[in-house]
């Protein structure tokens, strides 16, 4: 060999090992950064296992993030791998999140139409399976008091300047405390855990955890449920606004074009702009459900045939049993579809089971309830089973196929499960573009499946994808353009075949959470733009499991960084790597 050909080789070795130490000095660095974000605490968890709620809290926890986004910025990009890269970027958007809650005063709205700073406390009754459950669920029971008496007084301070709900929304709100008053503990909600205890605690433990949680309920629980109905009665609801648009409030206009840009992940989109790919999109779903119901030989309008499913006794179940047993059919037919699309499964397995009594009448048709990857708990989908003749059976495949698998289930659980090379908080990471993109996409690709075995099953995944798209329509209605409630009802109720008890909730929910009701259909916009995009671009070498590998196996990710992994691997196929 040449002493030039040595040199040169001399060279490229020592230039390969010097990229090598720069690349591991820059993935070391991303590391710490990850590392310092996700043991930060900022309150102590056993001193407050309900978390903390006051604003020096809030804006602590923006100094935080603003000074590790500014050390993100300092971290040069090229020595970090494709993985490492997407987790920079997402802990950059998690740290903005952070700073745009302070920025924008969001802690002093803690409410929702169907949840809220009271309204949520339901979600921590669980199954007690051991000694250390029994007294962590204790404690928070005896934390309520100092959670609630921080949550008042930050709404009382949105009242104060002007941020609150519209008082609209609080048609049946009284459920949401009134159902938590009772005279006698063991009829609580919050009781029913200690019902049935775990076999393995001694007859003294149990004496001791029986009577230290009638204590709790007495003392813990109820008097503070009657704290928060004197509040709403005789504080809130008389002084909360009576304009619905988030518009209409002190830098509304700027909070909800930030909204969109954090539920669509995104950064180019405007109120105008999605209002007018909600209308389009309403139009050409309208074109195929017509479609169906000339299929259908039905004698009558539009509308005509909405009313028919509506009260037609064929769409509904005659209990709530009939109804689980239907969905649960409907869950283990998905189930047998799953291999021929997707590569990878979850280990997790979900259950079928009905929302429970205390917050079922806020719902519109159920809900996917996920648990830890550690937990022995499966994960559940959660059927309405509350006001029977607002529960269509025609419905019942696409919102199975979205809440259970291969929707929020089979993407929730693969996220809880990816590997060691995806840090802790990209795990525990939602994203609704991505989330409920994913979950609306699922209900299209369930016709692939033979998920829909009837034209009116078919109309009702047509009725659900008009639902979504009707949504951009009239979020950006209520929030950007002045829409009324009844603007909103009529909009709905004309153009999908949800209930009006639905239409009405779901109205709700659109008024109390300014653009969340954007993430779905953007996200299920683009996931199907890519998968067109990529069928073109390959042909006979498109692979709808390597496809749905792609989308799922980075986790929950931006719709830009989804669209840049959807593209890569369109290169490499083409080019056979």
């Amino acid at each position: 060999m040449k002493w030039m050909d040595i040199s040169f080789l001399i060279v490229m070795f020592l230039f390969s090992s010097c990229e090598n130490k720069v690349a591991q000095t820059e993935s070391k660095a991303l590391q710490a950064l990850v590392q310092s974000y996700e043991e930060h605490e900022g309150y102590d968890e056993e001193e407050f296992p309900l978390g903390v709620f006051t604003e020096e809290y809030y804006r602590s926890e923006a100094e935080f993030a603003a000074e590790k986004l500014n050390e993100l910025s300092e971290l040069p990009l090229d020595g970090l791998n494709e993985t490492e890269r997407i987790t920079l970027t997402l802990l950059q958007f998690v740290l903005q999140e952070k700073i745009d809650f302070y920025e924008y005063k969001r802690y002093l709205n803690p409410i929702l139409s169907d949840s809220g700073f009271h309204a949520s406390l339901p979600y921590m009754v669980r199954p007690l399976t051991n000694y250390t459950q029994v007294r962590n669920y204790l404690n928070k029971l005896n934390a309520i008091p100092g959670v609630l008496e921080e949550q008042l007084g930050n709404v009382r301070k949105g009242l104060e300047k002007g941020v609150s709900q519209p008082k609209v929304i609080f048609e049946g709100y009284e459920s949401s405390y009134n159902d938590h008053i009772v005279n006698d503990f063991r009829e609580s909600y919050f009781y029913s855990p200690f019902q049935k205890l775990p076999e393995t605690l001694s007859a003294k433990q149990r004496d001791s955890v029986l009577s230290a949680a009638k204590e709790a309920i007495e003392t813990s629980v109820v008097p503070q449920f009657k704290k928060i109905k004197a509040f709403f009665e005789t504080e809130y609801l008389p002084k909360t606004r009576t304009s619905i648009g988030i518009s209409e409030t002190p830098g509304g206009i700027d909070f909800y074009q930030n909204r969109i840009d954090y539920y669509t992940t995104s950064s180019g989109y405007t109120a105008d702009a999605i209002h007018q790919i909600g209308l389009k999109e309403v139009a050409r779903i309208k074109v195929k459900m017509e479609t169906i119901i000339a299929e259908l030989d039905f004698k009558g309008a539009f509308d005509d045939f909405l009313n028919f499913l509506r009260t037609d006794e064929r769409f509904y179940a005659k209990t709530p049993e009939q109804l689980l047993m239907i969905a649960r059919d409907m869950a283990k037919r998905a189930d047998a579809q799953l291999p021929r699309f997707f590569k990878t499964l979850p280990r997790k397995p979900y259950g079928v089971a009905p929302v429970p009594d205390a917050i079922a009448p806020k719902y519109t048709g159920g809900r996917y309830v996920g648990t830890d990857a550690e937990s022995t708990d499966p994960g559940f989908y959660w059927v309405n089973t509350y006001d029977l003749p607002s529960r269509t059976l025609y419905t019942l495949p696409a919102l199975t196929v979205h809440e259970a698998v291969p929707g929020h289930h089979l993407q929730g659980a693969l996220n809880l499960e990816l590997g060691d090379s995806i840090p802790q908080f990209r795990k525990d990471l939602y994203l609704s573009a991505y989330g409920e993109g994913w979950g609306l996409y699922t209900e299209f690709l369930a016709e692939e499946m033979g998920m829909y075995t009837t034209p009116y099953e078919r109309f009702g995944q047509l009725t659900y994808e008009m639902w979504r798209a009707c949504r951009l329509v009239v979020d950006t209605g209520i929030h950007a353009k002045g829409w009324t409630r009844d603007q909103v009802v009529d909009y709905m109720a004309s153009n999908t075949a949800l209930s009006l008890h639905e239409v009405n909730t779901e109205t709700d929910r659109y008024i109390s959470w300014p653009g969340q009701a954007l993430s779905y259909k953007i996200g299920e916009l683009k996931i199907r733009e890519m998968r067109t995009k990529a069928e073109t671009a390959l042909g006979t070498d498109f692979d709808i499991r390597e496809f749905h590998e792609v989308v799922l196996e980075q986790g929950t990710v931006t719709l830009a960084i989804l669209e840049d992994r959807i593209d890569k691997y369109i290169n490499e196929t083409e080019n056979g790597k």
